[in-house]
């Protein structure tokens, strides 16, 4: 389920980097704490991880800056799903936390806002929580 859609007013030649760190923005005004970002293993790799009342969460951030080849959405892909839980994983391993430690997939989908014509420098932002269940 999403929530938290609204427009932004970034320049429309958003890079990863900065699509990243708008989810990162809209995340901690959602009240989300920081933890890590771009945590990279052969198994996958992780945007950003950040806690959440007591959940450690994974987060995929996808960017579209044209919705031509479909949008933010669709771009989670099972196998991007399978990647980021084996990355979590890793991570998980690496910094020893045990098997009891509340975790959550979430996925933050950054688009073109369809209300504004398409020369303006508007975009939504999708935080859809619990993406693997």
């Amino acid at each position: 389920m999403g929530t938290g859609i609204f427009p932004s007013s970034k320049k429309q030649s958003l890079s990863g980097a900065a699509a990243e760190q708008l989810a990162l923005d809209f995340l901690q005004s959602k009240g989300l704490k920081f933890v890590a970002q771009n945590f990279r293993t052969r198994r996958g790799e992780i945007d950003l991880i950040m806690l959440d009342n007591g959940f450690l969460v994974f987060v995929e951030v996808r960017f579209r800056s044209s919705v031509n080849f479909g949008s933010a959405e669709e771009s989670i892909t099972a196998k991007k799903c399978q990647r980021l839980s084996s990355a979590a994983q890793a991570y998980m391993q690496r910094e020893g936390l045990t098997e009891k430690v509340s975790a959550r997939f979430d996925a933050v989908a950054i688009s073109p806002d369809k209300s504004y014509r398409q020369s303006t420098s508007q975009y939504c932002i999708n935080w859809i929580q619990n993406i693997l269940q």
